[in-house]
């Protein structure tokens, strides 16, 4: 697969130079992000099947108008003989180039494409970064409550526990998810939860390449019952912290309405929206964790 260059992090970036920094190395150059998942490139675009109960979706395209019906039709078929939904993560910044000849960018060509496609679209979300030193790396928890990094598969039904729980997640397929995550990069992701003795009230992952400038923030949640304690933000301290250990520079969360107002008081800047399109085959329920 073609990718572009590596070029070097900026020093001080502005919020569009760091959008651009981002866009190059966390979706441009994407690596697959999950046990058993690939990464190629089909015309201006980049798409990653992901292995089992892993993420498929397109991280990034940069089509033109010519050329985006043809590209959309290729990812619907790729994934339609597979029978599985799929995202394609649109960002608030993302535009159709136009043809040969012409002038200017279409704004919402690709999103009504992605419509007439049979796409929906789900809820957007904030994509806030934030540097992990600058980061607070502890907040105090409730008396009697811990942090715990999972050590291995054996522990991933505590994060299955909590998503079920939080998300309405199915519980078989998030514990086989995470056993797989624990077994294929355990020197590239950060598995926590917080306990309230045994019982797990909130869990998140922290994801990294080794080398890179980038870190995700992933699977943030807390059982209904405990919202409001201060648990979420003592996950995103601590995975800041690990984060700064690992030397990498930046962490990125793809922000609900509910957490984007946490993240902005720790110090996270918002760069751009990204909203999933989800393209379902029909009869098909299949999700993939987030």
């Amino acid at each position: 697969m073609d990718t572009p260059p590596r070029v070097a992090a900026p020093a001080t970036p502005s919020p569009d130079e760091l959008r651009a920094y981002y866009d190059l190395r966390m979706r441009r150059q994407a690596r697959p992000d999950g046990p058993g998942a690939v990464v190629e490139r089909v015309g201006g675009s980049l798409r990653q099947t992901g292995g089992p109960d892993g993420w498929d979706g397109v991280v990034w395209s940069g089509l033109d108008v010519g050329e985006a019906d043809a590209v959309i039709a290729a990812h619907v078929a790729h994934f339609a003989a597979l029978g599985r939904s799929f995202e394609w993560k649109l960002y608030g910044h993302d535009r159709l180039r136009p043809a040969a000849g012409r002038s200017g960018e279409d704004a919402d060509g690709l999103a009504a494409r992605l419509r007439a496609a049979g796409f929906v679209a789900e809820p957007a979300e904030s994509l806030m970064v934030a540097e992990a030193d600058r980061l607070p790396h502890r907040v105090p928890l409730p008396a009697g409550m811990r942090l715990h990094r999972l050590t291995g598969p054996d522990e991933a039904d505590l994060v299955a526990e909590v998503h079920q729980a939080a998300f309405g997640d199915d519980r078989t397929r998030i514990r086989a998810w995470v056993c797989a995550l624990l077994a294929d990069r355990p020197a590239g992701s950060a598995v926590l939860v917080v306990l309230d003795g045994d019982r797990p009230l909130s869990a998140g992952r922290l994801e990294w390449d080794e080398g890179g400038e980038f870190a995700g923030l992933w699977g943030g949640g807390t059982v209904p019952a405990a919202r409001g304690l201060g648990l979420y933000r003592a996950l995103v301290a601590e995975r800041a912290r690990i984060a700064v250990e690992r030397g990498v520079r930046w962490v990125q969360v793809d922000a609900t309405d509910r957490s984007r107002p946490i993240l902005d008081r720790l110090g996270f800047r918002t760069l751009t929206t990204t909203t999933p399109y989800v393209w379902t085959p029909p009869a098909s329920t299949a999700s993939r964790p987030g």
